[in-house]
């Protein structure tokens, strides 16, 4: 039998067996307003991690990763397993989530010295308001992006002349 989820659920298994790092916020987890049902793709990218994590190779168990949520404790409702583990909330905010990544990034070793939550918030309204103008340079739809098109984005807009040292 045809295996509908096979394709999509392999290219996840992938990204998560070369990724040493995964950042898992569970915070879109509310129902759709026409189906009335949840979205659960994040939890379940975030189980996947976790299994990979647990049951992996030695290389698989060198897994690291913050999971984030909009309030705390909110998890408990829909995902109760997990309770125990570490869950930061950023409250819906932006700048909050950003710094508590920025935190986690420190904390895991990035090897270069890295910026306030603050300052990597407005780095990023810098970047969104600029995308406009570099998609049109560079003749792309910015509701149409592929995840190729934002890579070359970001790096136009770090290539603009307030990055160059």
């Amino acid at each position: 039998m045809y295996d509908s989820g096979q394709v999509r659920i392999e290219k996840i298994f992938k990204l998560i067996e070369g990724c040493q790092y995964g950042i898992h916020d569970i915070s879109r987890t509310e129902l759709d307003p026409d189906s009335q049902l949840p979205r659960f793709s994040m939890p379940l990218e975030l189980g996947v991690f976790l299994g990979a994590q647990r049951f992996g190779t030695a290389v698989q168990r060198r897994k690291n990763c913050p999971v984030l949520d909009r309030e705390p404790y909110r998890y408990q409702k829909f995902m109760s397993d997990i309770a125990g583990q570490d869950i930061a909330a950023h409250g819906g905010n932006p700048v909050t989530l950003i710094s508590h990544v920025r935190d986690w990034l420190c904390a895991v070793g990035s090897p270069r010295q890295q910026p306030g939550g603050q300052a990597i918030a407005l780095n990023f309204a810098a970047f969104r308001a600029d995308v406009p103008a570099i998609c049109e340079k560079l003749r792309l739809v910015v509701t149409q992006l592929t995840f190729v098109d934002y890579r070359n984005v970001v790096n136009a807009w770090l290539t603009l002349p307030q990055f160059s040292r």
